[in-house]
């Protein structure tokens, strides 16, 4: 079994050679990507935010009669 596993190693680092070339505290390549994506979204994520709040603090006074109108509505009915 371990002569398979040193044969696969072996394969494996002929296949994929930059592997070998990382230290173990440098981040891989697919690491990379996944952190600058993930902060990617992030942004958008937070910019979402802020335009839905900016969006609902414009709408506050018109939501406030909106209120008012269909309490008024369902008192009558």
């Amino acid at each position: 079994m371990e002569r398979q596993t040193k044969a696969m190693r072996a394969h494996s680092l002929r296949l994929f050679p930059e592997s070998e070339g990382l230290a173990a505290d440098e981040p891989s390549p697919i690491g990379t990507a996944r952190v600058r994506r993930r902060r990617e979204a992030d942004a958008s994520h937070a910019a979402a935010l802020r335009r839905a709040r900016a969006e609902r603090a414009g709408r506050q006074p018109e939501t406030a009669a909106a209120v008012k109108e269909s309490a008024a509505l369902r008192s009558t009915a």
